[in-house]
């Protein structure tokens, strides 16, 4: 399997070398558009979201976690989404670049440490806004955790938007994607773009540029499915206005506040503020504690309402992040991922999951949801299937 994922990374690269880049996006290739002899994207479960890729695997917001993400089962690739100094939009998490490059062992970049105001705090490091898109491409990126498989550390480069569009459009398969507007208005503080445009307007035209359109489940979303995320509501309710796909807005630490509007979070998961933002969106990408509390010595806590108000708004929740180190499962599952898997899809019932493991959510669903029940879930009919084989005397 791992020699497979390889192969498409080799895929890929050539693709880009053949001039299918960030710079040069060229014209649509027959396995790109022919989407109609495609394995359609599956709709009767639960959406599987890899989290800046199968990062669990594989450092995080790069070509080979998307691809290997893909080889796995993911329904939807996410990303975040910055830019660069020079105004190319780029795959990256932190608006710092200490984390997971190399950065600091380039003298060449010694003098680029800078301080800068982050959402009301102040930040030193350096900055993704200070240098352009061929400096960024010059770095390596390394696992974010140290507890992780570290071979792959320094082999990867940072991608761009429309690259990792492509991995996505390139796909054998139907694969959706699940951008984020990242820090907004960070980014348009320190980037700017000709004729007054906006991180948002650039956001919007390089999905309007490869085909992405159209309501949730519409025929033009089928085709290119597309999730839009962002913990600031403004930008959420400003693209509104440019694009129909859907959207969901992100919920932090109800204790946190906005970026834009500095609201509190709990604020934001109110009902009347749900009312208002479902005109905008279709659902909430809610962190985990928000919906269940942990406890000091790490089990389970206090069962929210928060999805079944949403629920009761059909608005879809999408839960983040799910991860299958011990560090992140709470004692009550037993050190058993499927078991947390389990609970919030069957239990608790979520629309999706954003995970750093997509082939186990992957591997879950195939046991307990293989193939689309007309009328009956899962578990139904595997009570069936045990009856079944009791009456045979087994």
């Amino acid at each position: 399997m791992a020699s497979l994922w390889h192969v498409s990374v080799v895929v890929f690269v050539v693709l880009v070398l053949l001039g299918r880049s960030d710079a040069n996006p060229a014209s649509p290739h027959r396995s790109q558009l022919d989407v109609n002899h495609k394995k359609p994207l599956q709709t009767f479960r639960p959406f599987n979201i890899a989290h800046r890729g199968s990062n669990g695997e594989i450092p995080e917001e790069t070509a080979a976690a998307y691809l290997r993400a893909i080889e796995e089962g993911a329904d939807f690739i996410e990303t975040d989404i910055l830019a660069s100094k020079d105004g190319h939009l780029i795959c990256f998490h932190d608006v710092t670049l200490d984390a997971t490059t190399d950065i600091a062992d380039r003298a060449e970049f010694a003098g680029r440490k800078r301080t800068y105001e982050v959402e009301r705090a102040n930040v030193t490091g350096w900055f993704v806004v200070d240098f352009t898109l061929s400096e960024l491409k010059s770095l390596r990126v390394k696992q974010r955790y140290t507890f992780r498989d570290q071979q792959y550390n320094w082999k990867y480069k940072i991608i761009t938007f429309d690259e990792f569009i492509q991995i996505a459009l390139y796909a054998e398969r139907v694969v959706g994607i699940y951008p984020e507007i990242k820090s907004p208005i960070f980014i348009n503080q320190y980037v700017k773009w000709s004729g007054g445009k906006k991180f948002e307007d650039k956001f919007v035209e390089t999905l309007l540029k490869y085909g992405y359109k159209g309501e949730y489940m519409s025929e033009d979303w089928l085709k290119k499915p597309l999730f839009i995320q962002s913990f600031a509501p403004t930008s959420l309710i400003y693209i509104s206005n440019m694009t129909n796909s859907p959207k969901l807005l992100l919920i932090d630490d109800t204790t946190a506040r906005t970026q834009d509007t500095n609201q509190s979070y709990s604020e934001i998961t109110s009902n009347g503020y749900l009312t208002f933002i479902r005109k905008y969106v279709i659902g909430i990408g809610p962190w985990k504690d928000t919906v269940i509390s942990s406890t000091v010595n790490n089990h389970l806590g206090h069962l929210t309402d928060l999805v079944a108000r949403a629920h009761a708004l059909n608005l879809q929740v999408h839960p983040y992040t799910f991860r299958n180190e011990n560090l992140f499962l709470h004692f009550n599952f037993h050190q058993d991922p499927y078991a947390e898997y389990e609970y919030w899809l069957s239990v608790i019932g979520v629309d999706g999951l954003f995970t750093d493991f997509t082939g186990s959510l992957h591997r879950y669903q195939q046991w307990t949801a293989p193939h689309q029940m007309k009328g009956k879930t899962a578990q139904a009919l595997l009570h069936e299937i045990s009856n079944m084989l009791k009456d045979d005397g087994y």
